[in-house]
């Protein structure tokens, strides 16, 4: 999805008095929502799954084929990721946790917007290949998921 369009959103919600939009447009999910804050009037966050994927044929599929025996969490977005919701806070997941669909993995920030990025599987945390801070690239790998 065009980030002019999520910007565009964004201002749809801030106008409307909303505290949420959900918009699926094709493969891309976006959720906006608006969060009171103590620190500040609101903070927008912006949640996206890709959870339509292309297989080899070019069919359409609702989950992403593990590869390896791991589920791979792609990042949505080039950004910056950050493991936890602030500074000195604890990171949302680790090695070895186990996650649900929906569960927020990590936050990466782009163009000044907190981005959650949610689980589209259930499983467990085998692996985190970012650090906190770290710059991420559309389309790398974030995290492998082992499926039970």
């Amino acid at each position: 999805m065009d980030i002019r369009k999520v910007k565009k959103l964004i201002e749809l919600l801030e106008e409307s008095g909303l505290s949420e939009i959900e918009i699926t447009e094709g493969e891309d999910k976006v959720r906006i929502s608006k969060q009171t804050t103590s620190k500040s009037n609101f903070s927008e966050t912006v949640v996206y799954s890709n959870e339509m994927q292309e297989n080899n044929d070019g069919s359409s599929n609702h989950k992403q084929i593990p590869r390896n025996g791991f589920y791979e969490v792609k990042a949505p977005m080039i950004g910056t990721y950050y493991q936890a919701a602030e500074p000195g806070a604890e990171a949302f997941v680790k090695v070895g946790d186990p996650v649900s669909q929906g569960d927020t993995l990590c936050i990466i920030e782009a163009m000044k917007m907190m981005n959650k990025i949610e689980s589209d599987a259930d499983g467990i945390i085998e692996r985190v290949l970012v650090q906190n801070g770290d710059p991420v690239e559309f389309d790398e790998v974030l995290f492998l998921i082992s499926q039970e």
